[in-house]
């Protein structure tokens, strides 16, 4: 394992000394805090809606099945027009695209707010609501990770990414926390009179109203962020559906003939396919099915997970050249060791190896997290960018699900203990074919050459 340091061509002078701590330079930089601050109350929100939907939709049906579908018309018109958001990204300006949905976000919020206080919602309105939220966000998330590098300089990416993802990570402990909490304080009330389920619509309600206060905010916070001038000019903004299409089809072919980008995307498509359903499905069956374990025990290993996470991409912040060889057997090294730790997951009898399992994989998964992204941002022509970080976000959030729905129907056949060993020794397998038969040992931290 090497860490690569101060760069051979030159001596360091005290102002170059000064440059490479850059994460003492971008709290500096107004731009950087502006967005940094209301990116962070914005993913605070998202994460009341994500609490607040799924409650609502229980309380109103106790349905399973509509709740399945509620999360689909927010999932699936993500996932399809994900790609359609990185084009139009790219064909004006991620800040421009990110203001939009910010506006976009607090009408549809602010609506189900009102209507949710006001006992006026029904089924159809949150169908309705629900499938303009996913819409929205195939666009938002494309603008927001392809932002950075317009706000920050290329030697500041992988600190800012650092800290961006590192926040997103802490908003995904305090934010389900402070919503159930929220809903809980008008919790109470006498069940027989129907008081319970008012006073919970209340909590409920209040919960979409901070998001909708929280894009607000944000989008204000946003107006005070100065960009850089972009590279190329973009398109006309009336350009008609179908160059926007092109576009979509342009970007992919460029990916394709980028031997390095094919070879990564490609990688972790497969991980999608193969890894990213037993995580979601089958750790929280564990946690149920197992006796010494329980909701409790499943709420400890999630947390587990996202403390190592966020752990981890403290650590790329600190060391960002830490890697075994380069950053392509950086990634194998670390799915291998996932993957072993993968596997005896389903044979756990006590939390506490639960949890631990969990840290050490998320901490392995967050270091490489801000990695990746970095590597994208900087090896992506500036004009691609949102339709590479759509692409890069389309297969883990269009192949999530499907990997979900054959892990569900896989589990009918077998065991859990069979269920994650298989799915380790899989990893394990990816990661070695890809080292023997595949480019990405290759890979580097070093951007391409102008083209």
């Amino acid at each position: 394992m090497t860490i690569d340091t101060a760069s051979p061509h030159k001596p360091q002078s005290p102002s170059t000394a000064s440059a490479k701590d850059p994460r003492a330079a971008l709290f500096k930089d107004p731009n950087f805090r502006w967005m940094t601050a209301g990116s962070f109350l914005s993913m605070l929100g998202d994460q009341f809606t994500l609490i607040a939907l799924p409650w609502l939709v229980l309380q109103m049906t106790g349905d399973t099945l509509v709740l399945g579908t509620v999360l689909a018309l927010i999932s699936i018109p993500r996932a399809v027009f994900i790609l359609v958001g990185g084009a139009l990204v790219d064909r004006h300006s991620p800040k421009q695209v990110l203001m939009v949905t910010k506006y976009i976000n607090l009408v549809l919020l602010a609506a189900l707010a009102g209507l949710v206080l006001a006992g006026t919602l029904t089924l159809w309105m949150v169908y309705a609501l629900s499938l303009g939220i996913g819409l929205a966000t195939a666009f938002s998330i494309p603008a927001g990770t392809a932002m950075m590098p317009h706000v920050v300089a290329r030697p500041q990416l992988q600190a800012a990414n650092g800290i961006s993802l590192g926040l997103r990570q802490l908003t995904m402990f305090l934010g389900p926390l402070l919503a159930g909490l929220l809903i809980a304080l008008f919790g109470t009330g006498d069940t027989a009179s129907g008081e319970t389920t008012r006073a919970n619509a209340t909590g409920i309600g209040l919960a979409f109203a901070f998001d909708a206060l929280s894009f607000a905010v944000s989008a204000w916070t946003l107006r005070q962020v100065q960009t850089h001038a972009a590279p190329t000019a973009p398109a006309a903004p009336t350009a008609a559906p179908q160059a926007v299409l092109a576009s979509v089809a342009h970007g992919l072919a460029h990916f394709w003939r980028d031997q390095e980008l094919r070879t990564c995307f490609l990688y972790w498509s497969a991980i999608a396919l193969f890894i990213m359903g037993p995580i979601h499905i089958a750790i929280p069956v564990l946690a149920s099915s197992t006796p010494q374990l329980g909701a409790a025990a499943f709420g400890t290993m999630v947390g587990a997970h996202g403390a190592g996470t966020l752990l981890g991409m403290v650590v790329s912040g600190m060391v960002p050249r830490l890697r075994v060889g380069s950053l392509g057997l950086t990634i194998l090294a670390f799915d291998a060791v996932i993957g072993v730790l993968f596997m005896p997951l389903g044979l756990i009898t006590a939390v506490w190896q639960g949890a631990g399992l969990m840290l050490a994989i998320g901490l392995l998964g967050g270091f490489m997290q801000v990695s990746v992204f970095t590597w994208i941002q900087q090896r992506v022509p500036p004009a691609l960018l949102g339709r590479a970080m759509s692409l890069f976000m389309f297969i883990f959030m269009g192949l999530a699900p499907i990997s979900a729905a054959v892990t569900g129907w896989v589990m009918k056949g077998i065991t859990l203990a069979q269920l994650f060993a298989a799915s380790g020794g899989t990893l394990l397998v990816l990661a070695a074919l890809a080292l023997l038969f595949t480019p990405m040992r290759q890979v580097t931290d070093t951007a391409p050459a102008a083209r």
